[in-house]
């Protein structure tokens, strides 16, 4: 090869060096995302999600608009819906990753975030009212639908002395701290079965799974995001950030201990957060909540797609309790949303 040959060689080296060597610093400062070919534009979310062109002025008149979100399981009850709101989307975003959706939910009545290195204290905020039936209720459980709870659960309440004040509330705490523990150690490996008594389980791991899975948004737009949430704690995508939170919410007009995964990753003007209801006490088993917020006319379009699975919506009359679990989850997450718009 000849002296010219090479030297042409190692300037091309050289070029592609630069080259490579740019794309790593503008991706590690932000300016670049290896993930915006992914993301879609508004009108193109419209039509991959099915809403009609009908609706279409209805959402920029700031009203709600209903989508269908697919539903794959007899326990499953899953909504769509979209908002038209007069905010960049760095505002918006800013307010839920600042304060989070919870503080937007009347029925949330005590919240906490869990740190990396949490303890029992963690969830000192967390605990049933001193002699209300909850607390009396909670340490007499047996296997069965009243409280979401693993046959091991079941023996750690029996061990519990009833007779010391407060058992009922570090009880449970115990309980929620090791389930976050098994949840950051395994995923949803880690998240222990539900005993429903006679043999019988209900299995949210394989819940959220099937959620993640079924996720036309998380599939086509967001592949990395995707491979990392059905694989964690395998590392999540650069750029990516996740928390965890305790939440005492209201559900059935009883107290609810639910734990909570967020994890929120921007991508250019646009950004999407995942929410994994990985614990929930009773009533329901697990629940996964999308939200995609894109930039739109003069503000933002908020795409929120959420999928619930509960035992209550199975077995006789499925068909019916189907029709009215919709009904009750679309009150909900119109509530969520005008709250939404009245904070930002």
């Amino acid at each position: 090869m000849s002296y010219q040959s090479i030297t042409a060689k190692n300037t091309l080296l050289q070029k592609y060096k630069i080259w490579y060597a740019m794309i790593f610093i503008l991706a590690l400062s932000g300016n670049f995302s290896v993930f915006a070919a992914n993301m879609p534009d508004s009108q193109e979310l419209i039509q991959q999600l099915g809403i009609r062109q009908q609706d279409l002025a209805s959402l920029n008149q700031g009203e709600i608009v209903f989508f269908n979100v697919a539903e794959s399981d007899e326990k499953e009850l899953a909504a769509g819906a979209a908002i038209y709101l007069p905010a960049a989307p760095s505002k918006i975003i800013g307010f839920i990753k600042n304060k989070g959706l919870a503080s937007i939910d009347t029925a949330v009545t005590a919240r906490g975030t869990i740190p990396t290195r949490a303890t029992l204290n963690t969830f000192k905020g967390f605990g049933f009212s001193a002699g209300k039936d909850e607390a009396a209720s909670f340490l007499a459980a047996t296997a069965g639908s009243q409280f979401n709870l693993s046959s091991q659960e079941f023996q750690t309440i029996k061990a519990a002395n009833s007779g010391k004040t407060d058992a009922a509330s570090q009880t449970y705490r115990k309980i929620l701290l090791q389930r976050w523990q098994a949840y950051r150690k395994k995923g949803l490996k880690g998240i222990a079965p539900y005993d429903r008594g006679d043999g019988a389980e209900a299995n949210p791991g394989e819940e959220l799974r099937k959620a993640t899975q079924d996720s036309k948004v998380l599939t086509r737009y967001f592949p990395e995001l995707y491979k990392a949430l059905l694989n964690y704690p395998s590392p999540l995508p650069v750029g990516a950030e996740e928390k965890f939170f305790w939440l005492n919410r209201e559900v059935q007009s009883r107290p609810t201990a639910i734990l909570v995964h967020r994890v929120m990753l921007r991508m250019g003007a646009g950004e999407v957060i995942l929410s994994r209801q990985f614990y929930a006490g009773h009533s329901y088993n697990s629940n996964q909540l999308i939200i995609v917020c894109l930039p739109y006319r003069d503000g933002s379009l908020v795409f929120y797609m959420n999928r619930t699975f509960t035992d209550q919506v199975a077995g006789n009359a499925s068909g019916l309790k189907h029709s009215i679990g919709n009904e009750q989850e679309r009150d909900e997450i119109v509530k969520l949303l005008k709250n939404l718009r009245k904070a930002i």
